[in-house]
Formats: structure tokens, C-alpha cells, sequence
């Protein structure tokens, strides 16, 4: 039996404002958990830097792709996109968090770089497929 999802669930899940927000919590939230070893705020002053990178990454991440993925041919459109994305995020939050002084830098992105790096190899590899190898 197939479930049906109401009308406003799936308009709410497919809402960019959503993704934002859980991007904001989820990431800010792991970060103020990665640095729970420090003395306050430390951890609340990463827990914010984080959030806000993240929010403003899951708003950029989907161009990024789509971008990069129109500007490769054949099978590296395929494997591409995803690596660059991924430098380019790491070097946004290590160069943020390093300049805003979080204490666990390497325990603070990795999460968030790890999630963002899987939706970025996912969803090329959906707009990738559609199009083939040659075009």
C-alpha cells in the first residue's frame, strides 16, 4: 500500500525556507554539541557561525552544482561537481570558523560538510543522469 502525503505536508517539505531553517538548526545545533568541551559561549558562538553558514550554503549549494555541472562533458560531469562543492565548502567553514575562533574546528564542519557534500554528489548525479553523458 502506498502512502499519500497531504497537499500541505509536501508543499512544507519542498519549501526552501524549510530547508534553511533545518539547516540552521540541525548544523548549529551539532556544533554546539562538537565543542561542548569548552567553556561558554565558545560553544553558543560556534553553534551560530555554523547555523548561519549552513543556511546560507543549502542556499547556494543547489547553483553551485547546477552551475559546474553545466560547465563539464561526459562522465566527469558525473564525479566533478560534487569534489569542487565540497573544496569550496570546506574552505568557506574553515576560514570562517578559524577567523570567528571556534575551538574544534575539524569536529565542527565535519558533519555539516559530510551532509552538504552527500546532497551536492546526490543531486548532481540526478540532474546528470537526465541529461547523459553527451550533452
Amino acid at each position: 500500500m502506498v502512502a499519500v502525503m497531504p497537499n500541505a505536508l509536501h508543499r512544507l517539505l519542498r519549501s526552501g525556507v524549510i530547508h534553511v531553517l533545518v539547516a540552521l538548526l540541525a548544523m548549529g545545533s551539532w556544533a554546539v554539541f562538537a565543542n561542548r568541551a569548552h567553556a561558554m559561549p565558545l560553544p553558543l558562538y560556534a553553534g551560530l557561525v555554523q547555523g548561519a553558514i549552513s543556511a546560507c550554503l543549502t542556499i547556494f549549494l543547489k547553483s553551485v552544482i547546477d552551475w559546474l555541472s553545466k560547465r563539464f562533458v561526459g562522465s566527469a560531469r558525473f564525479w566533478a561537481p560534487p569534489p569542487i562543492a565540497c573544496l569550496g565548502s570546506a574552505s568557506i567553514l574553515v576560514a570562517i570558523h578559524a577567523a570567528t575562533g571556534t575551538p574544534e574546528i575539524l569536529k565542527t564542519i565535519a558533519f555539516p560538510l559530510l551532509v552538504s557534500t552527500s546532497y551536492a554528489a546526490i543531486y548532481n548525479y540526478s540532474i546528470s543522469a537526465r541529461r547523459g553523458f553527451d550533452t
